[in-house]
């Protein structure tokens, strides 16, 4: 049985992920930025409605994975707040400036969660890696329950090759799960040439918003969105990623 692992942008879309058949949810917020780490309160919400593993992400800005000292302060007690809030697990990442694996500060948060039972995924900061293989082992030695990886690549679909040879090189020791352009529609040739056991997708659809009065004279944002639209999990898309990933 493969499973699915969703990318929620709210307790809304989490919710949603979970009625489709779920697995777990990787919380987050800020989608369109490669995800950052949601509210406080949208943890605590998640956390109350969720049955299933809510696992949450830790990533305090955008933009590449070397982090100040300052910035891993704040890494450390959002950790603390996912512990407080009774998370299964945080999803981590960090490197150094020459494309490795940063491992003293990674093993500080992997203890820091392990100690009160929390599982651990190293997200796709483990795609902008200089030596993949190498970085499998580092991420291994870490402790790590699974990677989400494209395979170096933008998405999964382009990295199947590579991710055929990581599930190949983990040999068992660690989940290799894909993720980055999942969907419903390639998720089984996927399955199939990868032998993969989890998958990764947000499962998006656009719901329009429900305000009547707009003003069409101000952009909120960089304008490739429609400023009143909303972005949620699907749960009937859920649904078919399953079915299709166990077909």
């Amino acid at each position: 049985m493969v499973s699915l692992e969703v990318c929620s942008n709210s307790v809304t879309s989490a919710v949603a992920a979970q009625e489709g058949g779920a697995v777990r949810v990787e919380l987050c917020e800020n989608l369109a930025e490669g995800g950052t780490t949601p509210s406080y309160g949208q943890i605590l919400m998640t956390r109350k409605l969720l049955h299933i593993q809510l696992f949450v992400l830790i990533r305090p800005r955008s933009g590449d994975f070397l982090y100040s000292d300052l910035e891993f302060e704040v890494i450390k007690a959002d950790v603390r707040n996912c512990i407080e809030a009774g998370v299964d697990g945080i999803v981590i990442g960090i490197l150094n400036a020459d494309g490795t694996i940063d491992k003293p500060r990674c093993l500080e948060l992997v203890r820091m969660a392990k100690q009160y039972g929390l599982g651990v995924t190293f997200h796709r900061a483990f795609d902008m890696c200089a030596d993949l293989y190498q970085s499998l082992e580092d991420v291994i030695e870490l402790g790590c329950d699974r990677i989400l990886t494209s395979g170096g690549k933008s998405t999964a679909m382009e990295g199947a090759s590579v991710l055929n040879h990581l599930v190949e090189k983990a040999a068992s020791r660690i989940t290799i799960m894909p993720g980055s352009g999942v969907n419903e529609k390639n998720v089984a040739d996927m399955v199939h040439f990868t032998k993969v056991t989890e998958v990764h997708s947000s499962a998006r659809i656009s719901i329009p918003g429900k305000m009547e009065y707009h003003n069409d004279h101000i952009l909120l944002s960089n304008g490739l969105k429609d400023e009143y639209g909303i972005d949620v999990t699907g749960v009937e898309v859920v649904k078919n990623i399953i079915a299709a990933a166990n077909s």
